[in-house]
């Protein structure tokens, strides 16, 4: 998915040593896990008839989880109302992308050569590297169009990477009444085996009205647990309870963390996880690169249809190249990126 907002936010990614993260406080001393709630922002993709998404990540008070540095929350929506998801050929540097879905179907066609769909349950990964452009649309037999679409930025020594694509269908694991599916990295036994470039954890889960469940995790892992349905408690913590399109985050030092839906109904939580990203990112619009300089370069390279990006072959949309929008007037800002801490020490 683009980020289609005609005045995309200036995101500069900055490390801050990991001794420099707050006082722990009273409530981790006595043993609660610190925990915060992200509350997501609305944005409309596209014109009149805009699919509204809900992004927790990034903003101002957490820019990445690990190396999780986007997360659009969408659905359910009616694509007889909104028109559905049409996205133009557009750009990508840096980054691979995760498309998952709960409902509906996604055509995607890319620079590589790739026309692959995205079907419920199945994780399609796009690595953009050193440039890709691809599009999206929804298809003409989805009615509900209901997922999340993520973004992971790649290290430095992966950002010259050559383009790549992967496609994979997690099996279900049961856990009593918990029921989930392993999409990246490690969880309840179960692993994936799609390659990335720093350790990631990406899952659904599933819990019924009054269900609990511990959950086993590496405690060198930032996480993210974003509510689709219900209302989600990460027990023992010091966070309130996590309401449908906001994001629980806990940082480093948890070995353990239950989550608990208070909700009468069945809540669906997507886990993210990953080992702190410890590098300076600049993001904006489609570009992750190291600097201000980068991203100028990016954009004048889409702009005049440079290969680094390719064309995609088979789009029947009357845009088969998405303009960039205009830089800001000034240099990209910093903004701090301080792993968290679950627990003192």
């Amino acid at each position: 998915m683009s980020n289609l907002e005609a005045q995309p936010a200036e995101v500069e990614c900055r490390t801050v040593a990991q001794n420099s993260v707050a006082q722990t406080s009273s409530d981790e001393k006595r043993g609660r896990l610190r925990a915060e709630v992200l509350t997501a922002r609305d944005v409309p993709l596209g014109g009149p008839r805009a699919m509204t998404v809900h992004r927790t990540v990034p903003q101002r008070s957490r820019s990445l989880i690990g190396a999780w540095c986007f997360a659009d929350h969408y659905g359910p929506d009616d694509v007889s109302v909104t028109g559905g998801m049409d996205v133009p050929p557009h750009p990508h540097t840096g980054l691979q992308t995760a498309s998952w879905l709960f409902t509906g179907e996604i055509e995607h066609r890319d620079t590589m050569g790739n026309h692959a769909m995205v079907r419920p349950g199945e994780l399609n990964l796009m690595t953009a590297g050193h440039g890709i452009a691809h599009t999206e649309v929804s298809t003409p037999d989805t009615t509900v169009l209901h997922g999340v679409q993520l973004w992971i930025a790649l290290p430095a020594d992966a950002v010259d990477t050559p383009r790549d694509f992967a496609h994979y269908a997690p099996p279900l694991v049961t856990v009593g009444e918990v029921t989930a599916r392993v999409f990246l990295g490690e969880l309840l036994g179960s692993t994936s085996p799609v390659h990335t470039f720093t350790p990631l954890l990406g899952a659904e889960l599933h819990l019924p009205a009054g269900a609990e469940i511990t959950l086993d995790v590496r405690e060198d892992f930032e996480h993210g647990f974003l509510v689709d349905s219900g209302s989600v408690d990460i027990v023992d913590s010091t966070a309130p309870t996590i309401e449908r399109t906001q994001l629980g985050y806990v940082g480093l030092g948890a070995s353990t963390i239950t989550l608990r839906n208070r909700a009468e109904g069945a809540a669906r939580i997507v886990v993210l996880g990953g080992a702190p990203l410890n590098e300076d990112i600049v993001m904006w619009w489609n570009f992750i690169g190291r600097s201000h300089d980068d991203i100028v370069a990016f954009r004048e390279e889409w702009m005049a249809h440079s290969e680094r990006f390719g064309q995609v072959q088979g789009y029947t949309g009357e845009i088969q190249h998405l303009p960039a929008p205009t830089l800001p007037g000034t240099r990209l800002r910093a903004r701090e990126n301080a792993p968290g801490r679950a627990r003192e020490g």
